[in-house]
């Protein structure tokens, strides 16, 4: 047995054991009845969150943006967007939240702005080699008469990484970086006054009483020098492969979160940073979150981890050893709004890579009552483990992947600019139900959704899980009011061997296992069980199940 020490001085902050929801606004709750979600429905629905049981919520984007990808280019990083209501609505949403003990961290985008940002509409208009462009990634091209982009990089959504710009004589002028989308320019962040502007932001919502901030592509704001050429692993999916890739994880971008946790630390209350790191291993992902730097990054090779159990055990038992290391708590997650919800994903029968999704063509789809089955299990371990945990929503509710969505309703700049060859992030994003019986599941009153909801998800609506004991709802409210009363989210954890197709932990005189063969798994005489993923009778763990008990 090893047992893994899950804490370092001083310890106490909320946000190292934090149970964070994340909500994607625009599909959450619609108050308004556009189609679209917004603060107020977010306001008028948070009872149900404190119901669940979680600590925080973290808030995908909702600052002014012209949509071009679901609010993650901004124009305005100090405004509500009208789609989702004002910034009164914004202060309203947070008293509400705060006054139910649920603090609220939002998410900010600082890689990139939306090309109608005034700073980036300044650029078009000023020559090359002005103040205005150097804010962004302006260079010139190669070739002749510049016609060639600077280097050969692709796009995270598809296609070229450079977009050439007309300059105001007319003539073809320099070319500018997006990572992502054209209408996503990247800032340059070697500029002094990007970095400020960010500061300012920063505490513009600090200021309005934020718990902290979620930030977006974490990992991509400093390029390498030269911005040498890099061509991927056929393999390697949207964030590339395991060696150097010169627009991610570069040295430099350290440097600005060392900045941005002394803001943070100039206000009462544990302000919380939270990285989206996307890095090849555990201990690359670690140094965000070393003491000086971010509070706390999403572990993703532990989200995107198969249903195996030697590998589940191996990234659980080095993700505590590395964050470990630093003094940082771990955190856990399954699924969120860029990957396949956790109860398909679990169950694929063919690769599926990361930004990809599955679609109405997709191999490999998964069959849903396995997926449901393992996802179940799946939370039932994690909600057990030392350190944070982040619920997307919906997951409470055991929701698939909206795998049907018809060609011409998607959204997602991944499938336009892929030409339809990657279905994107769309099923992931699809807005959830609350009432079966209601006009778009409850989601508002009128009926409207940005995406169609599949008409098989009456059966997932919040109303009928509450009423249903074995429900995949009363299960989390189970799990998390159990992990809040035994304090599961800090303190240490014993490993037990109960087989190869088993992952199982003694957290104090509470255990834990998961059946991830193809046979029940005999726990023997003397068992009390606590909480079961699904239910079952006896002392034998059924496959694709997990427990928590207790021996006599």
């Amino acid at each position: 047995m090893t047992e893994l020490e899950q804490s370092a001085a001083p310890g106490s902050e909320w946000w190292r054991s934090a149970v964070i929801y994340q909500i994607y606004p625009r599909s959450f709750a619609d108050a308004s009845g556009d189609g679209i979600g917004d603060l107020p429905g977010i306001t008028g629905r948070l009872d149900s969150l404190q119901e669940l049981g979680i600590d925080a919520i973290w808030l995908s984007p909702f600052m002014t943006s012209p949509q071009k990808d679901a609010g993650y280019d901004v124009t305005d990083y100090r405004d509500v967007d009208p789609l989702f209501g004002t910034l009164a609505d914004f202060d309203a949403m947070l008293a509400a939240a705060h006054a139910r003990g649920i603090r609220v961290i939002v998410d900010l985008v600082p890689n990139h702005s939306s090309d109608q940002h005034v700073w980036f509409q300044a650029a078009l208009k000023a020559a090359p080699g002005s103040p205005e462009r150097a804010r962004y990634v302006f260079r010139d091209g190669k070739g002749e008469n510049g016609e060639l982009p600077p280097n050969n990089w692709e796009s995270v959504f598809g296609g070229g990484m450079w977009e050439r710009v007309t300059e105001a004589d007319g003539t073809p002028g320099q070319w500018y970086l997006h990572i992502f989308d054209a209408t996503q320019p990247d800032f340059d962040w070697t500029n002094e006054e990007v970095r400020e502007e960010f500061r300012g932001v920063l505490r513009f919502w600090l200021d309005r009483g934020v718990d902290g901030f979620r930030v977006d592509v974490a990992h991509g704001m400093i390029k390498a020098d030269g911005l040498p050429d890099y061509t991927p692993p056929a393999d390697a999916g949207s964030m590339g492969g395991v060696d150097d890739v010169p627009y991610w994880g570069q040295d430099g971008v350290h440097d600005i979160y060392r900045d941005w946790h002394k803001v943070l630390a100039e206000y009462d209350g544990d302000r919380a940073l939270c990285g989206e790191a996307w890095l090849p291993t555990l201990e690359q992902t670690a140094l965000w979150v070393r003491p000086d730097e971010m509070h706390q990054t999403f572990n993703f090779p532990y989200m995107m981890t198969e249903w195996d159990a030697e590998r589940i055990r191996s990234v659980i038992r080095e993700s505590l050893e590395q964050f470990g290391d630093v003094g940082a708590p771990s955190t856990w997650v399954l699924s969120n709004h860029d990957v396949i919800r956790h109860a398909s994903r679990l169950a694929l029968t063919a690769d599926s890579p990361q930004g990809d999704g599955i679609g109405p063509l997709s191999a490999g789809k998964p069959d849903q009552a396995i997926g449901l089955d393992r996802a179940r299990a799946a939370t039932t371990v994690m909600l057990a483990l030392p350190g944070s945990s982040y619920l997307y929503q919906g997951e409470e509710l055991g929701l698939p992947e909206a795998m049907e969505i018809p060609d011409e309703f998607r959204q997602d700049p991944t499938w336009f600019r892929t030409n339809g060859e990657r279905y994107g992030r769309d099923g992931c994003r699809v807005p959830i139900p609350w009432e079966a019986d209601a006009p778009a599941f409850g989601f508002n009153e009128t009926g409207g959704s940005w995406l169609p909801q599949p008409d098989e998800w009456a059966r997932f609506a919040r109303d009928v899980e509450e009423a249903d004991a074995g429900s995949t709802l009363n299960l989390y409210k189970q799990l998390l009011r159990l992990r809040r009363e035994s304090a599961l989210g800090t303190g240490s954890m014993v490993w037990e061997d109960l087989g190869a197709d088993a992952v199982a932990f003694r957290r104090g005189d509470l255990h834990v296992v998961a059946n991830l063969g193809s046979a029940p798994l005999e726990l023997g005489e003397g068992v009390t069980f606590v909480a079961q993923s699904q239910a079952f009778e006896g002392t034998a763990v059924p496959t694709d199940t997990a427990a928590w008990y207790r021996k006599a």
